[in-house]
């Protein structure tokens, strides 16, 4: 492995180390009767923002309310991140190209199942909605837009990755130029 694929990893690994420092992604709640917005900032392991303005709007449309205890992934994914981190990290000490191809599968797979699962929260809490809500507009529906705005009523619902995804996005990035990215050698190195 050459030295410039190692120094990608570590860069790389670096990068992904911010999850556990800054919030991956965010939704944003923007409408006239609330002029600054409402937004509900995803970390690794748990929620911030103005959950709880969210949940009393969540209450008139029969919306369930959120709750960080009712997200099972919050308790795993710290230790499936970092796991995945300390391979990147393997991968560049000991020179495995093997290993930098499971990092880079894992990653994979990561980001698959996080955005399923992310879209099936999306999904259920969007639909199933208390039939005794106080607003009930037929064929109505209040699921986020996965990535992206969305207009839910007044509301234009945004959904975007925040600092700690977008770094992790580059390292995603990273990982796979360490693995696909092979410079040109000169051509007097050639002969």
């Amino acid at each position: 492995m050459k030295t410039h694929t190692r120094v990608l990893i570590f860069i790389s690994c670096v990068l992904m180390l911010t999850a556990y420092f800054l919030p991956l992604w965010h939704i944003l709640l923007d409408a006239p009767q609330y002029p600054e917005g409402l937004e509900m900032k995803i970390w690794l392991n748990g929620l911030s923002g103005s959950i709880q303005q969210i949940n009393g709007l969540n209450h008139y449309i029969g919306m369930k309310f959120i709750s960080v205890d009712d997200f099972k992934e919050f308790r795993i994914l710290p230790y499936v991140f970092g796991a995945l981190t300390l391979i990147g990290f393997a991968a560049a000490v000991a020179r495995s190209r093997r290993l930098l191809w499971a990092w880079f599968i894992g990653l994979c797979l990561f980001a698959i199942v996080g955005f399923g699962d992310f879209y099936v929260w999306e999904y259920n809490y969007g639909h199933n909605l208390n039939p005794h809500a106080a607003i009930k507009v037929e064929g109505m529906n209040y699921q986020p837009p996965l990535f992206g705005y969305k207009q839910l009523l007044n509301f234009t619902a945004g959904s975007l990755p925040d600092t700690g995804g977008i770094l992790v996005g580059v390292g995603g990035l990273l990982a796979a130029a360490a693995l696909f990215y092979k410079p040109q050698q000169s051509s007097n190195k050639i002969k």
